[in-house]
């Protein structure tokens, strides 16, 4: 009698040579979430690559994945650390296993391996109109918190005096200024620390970090971004924001528009930032400066690992 394989081997660490089935199944598994949400037309193309790379190499240990007994990809979880922030993303099963527990079950390892960690923070940020994915997280102990509001501005000022760039500076001058940036978010948030994503971005070539100091060279506020395109076969077209760090609103306004300044100067056409709404000051400041909402996500945290409280700006981006 033919029986279904019902195989689920992991988790072991992702390689580069996964990306092409990670890219499979993470296209497949979204574009049938949007179908069942009424979006039929919606088509989730592949990432880049060079993205998924970078995701790799960045949540190291926590890149999990799953096989079936052909050693095929099953599932994954991309399960990051930033300091004492963890959170995960993305993950997906593959369509034609999903509703057999294989989610709990990657979620659940995910959380193991943060808690193993010593982490303050485990989230993770989903859809807020798919009820079922809310449903199925909070049964996992996760509750929902802030939207994580997806920001655009397409009218781009080059006005300005030239950024400070991380990679611009000589190689005591970077290692200085990665202390300063780590100071700087783990002043803001308790243990917070991008210097793993910094390093990562500078070495795979992605993007930068535009820098912001005030009259005695103490640091006021950073960025880390990327310019290399999002999904897989397109051109560059914008500059995006993965974490951002400043002591006040109005350093972190200032932050923005160095990378704004970045983007024109090589000719992009936007930027792209990813604002929780708990800054609701900044948020309504950049709505103000002429950004536009584009996309929004609900941020979950579990019950008892929340977000510190922020004495100043930090925006991360539990998003690849």
């Amino acid at each position: 009698m033919w029986r279904s394989d019902r195989t689920l081997a992991g988790p072991v660490p992702a390689a580069d040579s996964d990306v092409e089935a990670l890219n499979r199944v993470f296209s497949e598994a979204f574009t049938e979430r949007y179908r069942r949400d009424g979006l039929s037309g919606v088509r989730v193309p592949h990432l880049n690559p060079a993205v998924w790379r970078f995701a790799i190499a960045d949540a190291g240990p926590g890149a999990m994945i799953w096989r079936d007994g052909r050693g095929e990809l099953v599932a994954f979880n991309m399960v990051h650390r930033s300091g004492t922030e963890g959170w995960m993303g993305p993950l997906a099963v593959r369509t034609d296993r999903q509703a057999r527990g294989h989610g709990r079950h990657i979620v659940l390892e995910g959380i193991a391996w943060l808690e193993e960690q010593g982490v303050r923070t485990i989230g993770l940020e989903t859809m807020p109109r798919t009820i079922d994915n809310i449903g199925f997280y909070s049964q996992l102990g996760f509750v929902p918190q802030q939207l994580t509001v997806t920001l655009q501005r397409e009218r781009l000022r080059n006005a300005g005096a030239a950024p400070e760039r991380l990679s611009a500076l000589d190689d005591a001058g970077r290692e200085a200024a990665m202390v300063d940036c780590c100071r700087l978010s783990s002043s803001v948030a308790d243990g917070v620390d991008f210097t793993r994503e910094i390093e990562l971005t500078l070495e795979h070539q992605l993007g930068d970090v535009s820098l912001v100091r005030d009259d005695n060279g103490s640091l006021r506020g950073f960025a880390l971004w990327h310019a290399v395109p999002l999904a897989q076969g397109r051109m560059r077209e914008e500059l995006r924001i993965l974490k951002l760090a400043a002591v006040n609103v109005e350093s972190a306004a200032t932050v923005i528009g160095a990378v704004e300044r970045e983007a024109a100067g090589a000719s992009l056409g936007r930027i792209t930032l990813r604002c929780q709404t708990a800054h609701d000051d900044l948020y309504a400041h950049l709505i103000g400066d002429g950004f536009r909402v584009q996309w929004t996500d609900l941020r979950m945290t579990l019950t008892g690992k929340p977000e510190p409280m922020r004495r100043g700006v930090l925006l991360s981006n539990w998003e690849i």
